[in-house]
């Protein structure tokens, strides 16, 4: 995640303070130069820094918290707030126009993900809200850019509104806009020309598109990657076009984050969508007080839930909890699992949003690599339709033979024999524990129940 060193230096303030039974304004004052010092390094705006401060140390040192049975945890309760605050409060959502179709401008800078987004954003539409989505390729300087953008709308077949390079971007909208009405599209996605940086002659165009268009919507599609670059590239598009939305790319990536905790406080607009890896379903609605828990170590169950109700198949969870009542577990229900979380996100990104995940023993250092999952995948899949239903056939011989083809060592293929059984006979203590328990109030359930 973004905000992993950020995340890491608030925790461990807030650490010190969550258990005191008193807390004192000097207290409060060391806990917030600290916050103080991993904002301004996580590359957060100074002057929104100062502001942040400034409210929560004016909320904090209050009698209500500094007088209450849990003044360690209020003060947390505070820090959560108004990170919420600052990244927006709440959720905020993609317009949708009284008469279709809904017009989008993407906007931004060369190397931001403009055309990716747009195709990943016409995705998010048409499956998240049914919409049926048109896009347009606009931006007839770039290299390729019309190629790519029609190559995205083929492999998610979602149309593409192209006239080549050789007319220009106004005629193009104008003529994608009459397109878009005949054939009763209720969203238009206009992905538009970035320049390497903001000058005069990209503005005069994005002016001309939106004079024409007159846009439900105006995106500005910036890279979290660049921190406060970022927020400057935001502050200069908006004082002339005035945009009513921004995507963060890049969320996913090894970065400091202040660009998500600076952009709304700076230009007052909302950060709408998050870019979240590669993927063309790597897209999400952006929540702040979702992403203020994940920060502050508090998890994000809420998207956690969202993930498996789109990725998991509810027939399939219901099927494996009865194996693992009966303990019929077999290796083909373990391939089929890893192939469903696989589809949920990195592991380490779903470890982060269980709550308290990174105070657990063990937790703060593991490093998930999702290569690893290739290799335990390639063991499964190199055993014969026999050894998946019954592994204690796995003798020797089988097991180096297993290792040879999958490319693996006899090693990788014991641990994994190892751990595959381990795990069924906690399943089997888990449900065990379940059955005691399943008909008082607040029972153990399983964790993907």
């Amino acid at each position: 995640m973004a905000f992993e060193g950020l995340a890491e230096r608030l925790q461990g303030t807030l650490n010190k303070i969550r258990g005191k039974g008193k807390v004192s304004e000097a207290d409060v004052k060391e806990m917030m130069r600290e916050v103080r010092f991993a904002l301004l390094e996580a590359d957060v705006n100074f002057k929104v820094v100062k502001e942040f401060i400034t409210s929560v140390k004016e909320r904090a040192v209050g009698q209500e918290v500094l007088k209450s049975l849990t003044p360690g945890q209020q003060v947390i309760k505070v820090v959560n707030e108004e990170l919420t605050a600052l990244m927006g409060g709440e959720q905020s959502k993609i317009a949708v126009a009284n008469k279709p179709p809904t017009i989008v401008m993407m906007a931004g800078l060369q190397g931001a993900g403009k055309t990716t987004t747009t195709a990943k954003l016409a995705n998010h539409l048409r499956k998240k809200h049914n919409r049926k989505p048109l896009m347009v390729a606009a931006d007839i300087y770039r290299p390729a850019a019309i190629k790519q953008l029609e190559t995205l709308g083929k492999q998610l077949d979602i149309p593409v509104f192209s006239m080549g390079d050789q007319v220009s971007p106004v005629e193009i909208t104008k003529n994608a806009l009459a397109k878009a009405k005949e054939e009763h599209h209720d969203y238009v996605l206009i992905d538009t020309a970035g320049r390497l940086h903001v000058d005069e002659d990209l503005m005069k165009e994005l002016d001309d598109i939106k004079a024409l268009a007159d846009p439900d919507e105006i995106l500005l599609v910036v890279d979290a990657m660049t921190g406060q670059d970022a927020v400057n590239v935001a502050e200069s598009f908006n004082e002339r076009l005035g945009i009513t939305g921004i995507v963060l790319t890049k969320l996913d990536g090894d970065t400091r984050g202040g660009a998500a905790l600076s952009v709304k406080a700076v230009t007052g607009t909302p950060i709408k969508f998050a870019g979240m890896g590669e993927k063309v379903d790597a897209l999400e609605p952006f929540y702040p007080d979702r992403m203020a828990s994940r920060i502050l170590g508090m998890g994000d169950v809420l998207t956690l839930i969202e993930k498996a109700q789109t990725n998991v198949d509810e027939a399939k969870a219901k099927e494996l909890e009865r194996k693992m009542r009966t303990n019929e577990l077999t290796f083909d229900d373990f391939l089929e699992q890893l192939e469903q979380v696989k589809s949920m996100g990195p592991l380490d990104e779903l470890l982060g949003m269980l709550p308290g995940a990174g105070k657990m023993k063990g937790m703060k250092n593991i490093q998930v690599d999702d290569k690893q999952l290739v290799h335990v995948e390639a063991i499964v899949k190199s055993m014969t339709k026999a050894e998946k239903q019954d592994p204690a056939i796995i003798n020797s011989s089988r097991r180096r033979r297993i290792a040879k083809g999958s490319g693996t060592s006899v090693q990788e293929v014991n641990r994994l024999i190892k751990q595959f059984s381990e795990m069924k006979k906690m399943m089997k203590q888990m449900t065990g524990m379940q059955k005691g328990k399943g008909k008082k109030k607040g029972g153990f359930k399983l964790p993907f129940m």
